[in-house]
């Protein structure tokens, strides 16, 4: 197991969750913390609860930094509007996150590789940074020599997920258009997020 997945596995442990609903989820089987104090059942407070919010909504699209993770909170009070809903529109907006959510890839980390080693294509030009944000009506697709990888077809013949409202997708050409920003409602998170929560952890 490589070092990648196993804390991918710890994650899911620490926040008590299966945060990607993916069936080999070692909370599936132990519901608790990982570590020697892992079964102690602590009623967290305010500002556990809104920590646990943040690092939920932060861990479920992977790499993402602390400091990136401020810098979307800091846009989306800016934009005009609920600065909950802009935070999971822009979240949305990514690059990896797109391409996991058209179902080109199985996890929210194989999107981020497929990406960064140049496999993806924005309107025709090949763009390697995961954390590139698409735009309304722009056109996705996997480079020729991707749509063979293992992986990929992996994620097509999966039913595991749905592929959501707010993006079109062509699964035989791997091509797809992101349609919109979506709202919380629209976006199929395994877990309940609480983005509001992650609003008040920062403006405390």
């Amino acid at each position: 197991m490589t070092k990648r997945h196993a804390s991918k596995y710890k994650i899911d442990r620490r926040l008590s969750v299966n945060l990607w609903g993916r069936p080999k989820s070692p909370i599936n089987n132990r519901e608790y913390a990982p570590g020697q104090h892992g079964q102690r059942r602590r009623k967290p407070s305010d500002f556990g609860t809104q920590l646990m919010a943040k690092q939920r909504l932060k861990g479920y699209y992977g790499n993402v930094s602390e400091r990136q993770f401020r810098k979307y909170y800091a846009e989306a009070v800016r934009r005009r509007g609920d600065t909950s809903e802009n935070l999971v529109g822009i979240l949305e907006r990514r690059l990896d996150a797109v391409v996991y959510r058209m179902k080109f890839v199985p996890t929210v980390f194989s999107a981020r590789q497929v990406v960064n080693h140049g496999h993806v294509l924005v309107n025709g030009k090949r763009v390697n940074i995961a954390s590139y944000l698409v735009a309304d009506g722009d056109v996705i697709e996997l480079r020729a020599k991707a749509r063979q990888m293992p992986l990929v077809l992996e994620a097509i013949e999966s039913s595991e997920r749905d592929t959501p409202e707010y993006v079109e997708v062509d699964t035989k050409a791997l091509k797809g258009k992101f349609i919109r920003a979506p709202k919380l409602a629209d976006v199929p998170y395994p877990v309940q997020m609480d983005p509001h929560l992650v609003v008040e952890f920062y403006s405390r």
